[in-house]
């Protein structure tokens, strides 16, 4: 007898995270599962990957996907107690996933009918036991069906039928599979799926403590997190060197420092006043005689972000790269780390003049005061990249501009304040002011710089956190708090973020164009 080749009696089952290529899989087993209910939408499910995809689980037996779970991060405690399913899963896209959640909280688990009593929920539920141990959350929350209450309905009220199948005398599916999995029921909730008719809309509330959960004194419930802005507007007057400019650009950092400031915004192309010295006439020449100087102005940022310990948007500066000029915002963080956000969008006029050429990537960056956003003039009138920006969880985004007309500052104003208000998320802009008579197409400036924010009865009356007086050097000081920002979000008057009609338009960006956050 020839050796056996144990390999073709092998049918390996996995538990894994779910994939893009799983989905159309996922769908089919959901009509399996629950015939009648109204399935995910292939939308849901590529938010769930977008947003918590180690919350996403499935099974895989010999190739095909038998079970799958899914699941997000909340803090339940800012939960209404009778909170429904579209409640707790912002109906099905997960977008109130919170990373720095206390609690994993499971939104649906289903096995294919033929595999059943095989433990294939039991393997999902001892996934999610240990992505909460690796997470170090305080405990796993469910709200399950209990489909067989609708043979009982008329004899008992859903407490007592929990009561019973708690005590053996009832069989249920769902709810048995639960209790025997650790599971101990909180609350019995009404309405929580519309469309559950077998369990007559109701939800058992239960919920798994994870016994090894380490309590961690810098998680703790905020009333409020603060974070301050200072905005420069940047007077723009003939020099005679790069000293001169370095120290108009660290009177301003002290300054921000004094008001312990966690950001210095600087305005866009504020370092074209260095053209005023290099005595060049020709616009395309005097653009690269300035990209020259790329190296020592970022480590004049960079030593000053450290020393006076302050975040600063660095304005914007014209670089040259492989012998293309492009027009760059530079994040210096104050613990040394440099970031840079290039213009997406050329105006007719940087084209025209300097041959400026566009960028072809969004950026998201990570600091010690959260997500934020750098989106260079122009940037903020297509309102795409705003959105963008914030679905990678940016709270603020900076806008450094420069214009020469009121028209054009009233285009950027009028645009960032909008952002704020389509987003739910703060705006910053800071202009240039003053004359370069010496400089071709720099000659004249007009702004006035200002803070913003959502319009709603938790921020200022008209969106305004503070604004500088127009055309003069100063600044203006304020504070954005990111607390009040998420409250506002979840339970504002108006909610643009939930409320977005997904099943009628969505937004889909070309390769190149790339989201690429950064990484705590």
């Amino acid at each position: 007898m020839s050796k056996i080749d144990l390999t073709q009696f092998e049918k390996k089952m996995i538990v894994r995270n779910m994939q893009d290529q799983d989905i159309e899989q996922i769908f089919e087993l959901q009509k399996l599962c629950f015939p009648g209910m109204d399935p995910w939408k292939r939308e849901h499910l590529e938010s769930h990957l977008k947003l918590f995809p180690e919350g996403q689980f499935v099974v895989e037996y010999d190739g095909d996907i038998i079970g799958s779970c899914s699941s997000l991060i909340v803090n339940f405690d800012e939960y209404d107690d009778k909170h429904t399913w579209d409640d707790i899963t912002d109906e099905g896209y997960i977008t109130n996933h919170d990373p720095d959640g206390y609690n994993l909280y499971g939104i649906e688990i289903m096995v294919h009918p033929e595999f059943r009593r095989m433990k294939i929920g039991r393997r999902l539920y001892e996934a999610r036991k240990e992505l909460a141990a690796a997470l170090n959350l305080k405990s796993i929350i469910i709200g399950g069906r209990i489909p067989n209450y609708h043979q009982h309905e008329n004899e008992m009220t859903p407490r007592q039928y929990v009561e019973e199948v708690r005590n053996q005398n009832i069989y249920d599916p769902v709810l048995t599979f639960q209790i025997m999995n650790g599971f101990t029921v909180m609350r019995i909730n009404p309405n929580y799926l519309p469309d559950d008719e077998k369990s007559s809309k109701y939800a058992t509330l239960m919920e798994w403590n994870n016994i090894d959960y380490r309590a961690r004194t810098k998680r703790h419930f905020k009333t409020s997190n603060p974070v301050r802005i200072m905005v420069i507007q940047y007077m723009m007057k003939n020099i005679d060197s790069f000293e001169e400019f370095a120290k108009q650009c660290e009177y301003y950092v002290d300054v921000a420092s004094d008001y312990g400031s966690d950001f210095a915004v600087f305005p866009e192309i504020f370092t074209t006043q260095l053209m005023s010295f290099l005595d060049e006439k020709v616009p395309s020449k005097a653009v690269r005689r300035l990209s020259e100087f790329t190296e020592d102005y970022i480590e004049m940022f960079t030593h000053l972000a450290v020393r006076y310990n302050v975040n600063i948007i660095g304005g914007s500066h014209f670089v040259e790269e492989d012998e293309k000029i492009y027009n760059i915002s530079y994040l210096f963080r104050r613990d040394g780390t440099i970031e840079k956000q290039y213009k997406i969008h050329v105006t007719p006029n940087e084209r025209t003049w300097w041959g400026i050429q566009p960028g072809d990537a969004v950026r998201v960056f990570d600091t010690d005061c959260g997500k934020i956003a750098i989106q260079i003039c122009y940037d903020i009138q297509f309102p795409e990249l705003a959105r963008f920006a914030v679905d990678q969880g940016a709270n603020i985004i900076f806008v450094p501009f420069c214009t020469d007309d009121r028209q054009g500052y009233l285009r950027v104003r009028y645009c960032a304040q909008a952002r704020a208000v389509e987003n739910q998320v703060y705006t910053v802009i800071s202009g240039t002011v003053g004359n370069l008579t010496q400089v071709e197409n720099m000659d004249i400036q007009y702004a006035q710089s200002g803070i913003f924010t959502p319009s709603d009865f938790e921020f200022a009356r008209d969106g305004i956190i503070g604004e500088c007086n127009p055309n003069v050097e100063t600044v203006v000081v304020g504070d954005v708090d990111l607390e009040i920002l998420r409250r506002q979000r979840k339970s504002g008057t108006v909610r643009q973020l939930r409320d977005r009609r997904r099943d009628l338009f969505e937004l889909k960006y070309k390769l190149g164009t790339e989201i690429k956050p950064e990484r705590t």
